[in-house]
């Protein structure tokens, strides 16, 4: 059984055995060995103490696609200490209440942004200049197991950002599982797409640095061409959100066998369409891929669903997207019915050696989780302590096709349109189907009257949008056909990458009420 490690540890494991023989870093054209990157954190680390006098708990990490942003992460882990990840995209009202809510000590930021918490300032200059000069001699951490790791912060439904803290055990059960399945070492080449605010950011750089693979950081504008920009810089394993292989379907960049570098392709976040999977397979033939799913309580993924080798041998949902799969080793499930009993298809709840140990605020871990007693579901309430066996309420419905789990969407994507149940999804699929759609979002928007109505948003090159709907109608029940299609350039996406369905639900509001 792999000892269980701090976020730490494993990155350290790795400094010793590989030094300067191999590369962790590629960075805004700056390239860190394992040496040279622990010493420049280990040197951040040193101005932490300095600036708290002495170990703070918890670390705001107000930086992004910087070596700063990089060395302050492991700087604060090596410490022992919390780090908390920040956006500098994000207003900074909303950094502010983060930092407030989690209780900061200090904030590393680069350009001085006063979050109301004290700040140890990194610009360019100054981290060049910490690329040199004595390491600090550095109390021991006192990090364990039980200890939070990070806090991240989602978005909550009353409108403040809800604090996800994750222990240093969720983080090793999930390192110790995908290091050997990706076949990460030295020489693999890992992309880092994801901003660190978003928990796929923690496979990318521990999963790197735990195996002594080396992790490459494209800038914002790689992140429009990842076709070249894999090219480019020789990524062996990829990972992203399926939108990213969406833009570079709208850019017509997935030629066959354009992307010869990649052994690995790994996308999460949202539902990965066949249609996309089966582009990016054309493009990278040698990877392998597969999709993966887990909300940020159950410590970056939980599910793993390995596409077969053959396109043709390929399972093909009803809704289009390919399956979630199943869940990682030690990891527990069930699917239950609106009645909280076990059922084929209905929400998913989750526990086990990654589910995290309940929100920073506990009043947000009522009606999240649930108790199974007798075979039926008893919600928690708060009235008594969370436990190991308590199971996380993932607020997604999911189905059963030849044993893997099937994504049917969020709780709150299925609808009853005139007393039938409408799955969102079916609908989106059915629209990809169509010429001239590249990509399609269906929404539940208020209509004119107060009922609820179905709107879509596509993009492509379609131009009849009232003809695109005489087709679906010729597929679909009458009460499942949206009641306006609406082409765009480009979908919006949220700072995750994610389509920003919150926007696009007011957008497409604002349109019916006009």
């Amino acid at each position: 059984m792999t000892a269980i490690r701090t976020m730490y540890d494993w990155f350290a494991d790795s400094v010793a055995q590989y030094g300067d023989r191999q590369t962790a870093l590629e960075v805004a054209g700056e390239v860190l060995t394992y040496a040279e990157l622990d010493a420049l954190a280990a040197r951040v680390a040193g101005e932490l103490v300095a600036a708290h006098g002495g170990v703070p708990a918890r670390v705001g990490l107000l930086a992004a696609r910087s070596t700063a942003a990089y060395a302050g992460y492991l700087a604060v882990q090596r410490l022992g200490a919390v780090v908390v990840p920040l956006n500098p995209s994000w207003p900074a009202a909303r950094n502010a209440t983060i930092a407030a809510d989690a209780g900061l000590d200090l904030v590393i930021t680069e350009d001085g942004t006063d979050l109301g918490t004290p700040a140890v300032d990194l610009p360019a200059a100054r981290t060049a200049a910490l690329r040199s000069g004595p390491v600090p001699d550095l109390p021991a951490s006192a990090a364990g197991p039980d200890d939070l790791a990070y806090i991240l912060f989602t978005s909550g439904s009353t409108g403040r950002p809800k604090g996800v803290p994750i222990v240093h055990r969720n983080v090793s059960a999930y390192i110790s599982h995908v290091v050997p399945r990706y076949e990460l070492g030295p020489g693999a080449r890992v992309s880092q797409t994801f901003d660190l605010t978003f928990d796929p950011s923690v496979y990318d750089m521990f999963a790197a640095w735990a195996s002594g693979a080396a992790l490459v950081v494209p800038d914002k504008k790689d992140l429009l061409t990842p076709v070249r920009f894999v090219n480019t810089a020789r990524i062996t394993h990829w990972n992203s959100v399926p939108s990213v292989a969406s833009i570079a379907m709208r850019l017509r960049a997935l030629r066959p066998g354009s992307m010869p570098t990649l052994r690995w392709s790994l996308f999460c976040g949202e539902a990965l369409t066949l249609r996309h999977a089966e582009a990016w397979r054309a493009a990278a033939p040698q990877s392998v891929l597969e999709n993966i799913y887990g909300p940020t309580e159950m410590t970056v993924t939980w599910t793993e669903f390995r596409l077969p080798d053959a396109v043709q041998d390929w399972p093909r949902p009803a809704n289009g997207t390919v399956p979630i799969g199943t869940p990682y080793p030690g990891q527990e499930h069930l699917v239950l019915d609106e009645e909280g009993r076990p059922a084929e298809t209905g929400e998913l709840v989750v526990r086990g050696s990654q589910r995290f140990p309940g929100y920073l605020d506990p009043a947000d871990d009522i009606g999240r989780f649930l108790r199974m007693v007798d075979g039926t579901a008893v919600v928690h309430d708060g009235t008594t302590p969370l436990t190991a066996d308590h199971w996380y309420r993932t607020g997604d419905r999911v189905g059963h096709l030849d044993g893997a789990l099937v994504h049917l969407g969020r709780l709150d994507h299925q609808l009853k349109i005139r007393g039938y149940r409408v799955e969102l999804g079916e609908i989106e699929s059915a629209l990809l189907d169509l010429a001239g759609i590249a990509e399609a979002v269906v929404l539940a928007v208020p209509g004119p009257g107060g009922d609820i109505e179905l709107g879509a948003v596509c993009t492509g090159t379609i131009t009849d949008t009232a003809e695109a709907l005489e087709r679906l109608a010729a597929r679909l029940p009458a009460y499942m056909v949206p009641g306006s299609l609406t082409v765009l350039d480009t979908l919006p996406l949220n700072a995750n990458g994610k389509v920003d369905r919150k926007a696009l639900t007011t957008f497409l509001g604002t349109a019916i009420a006009a």
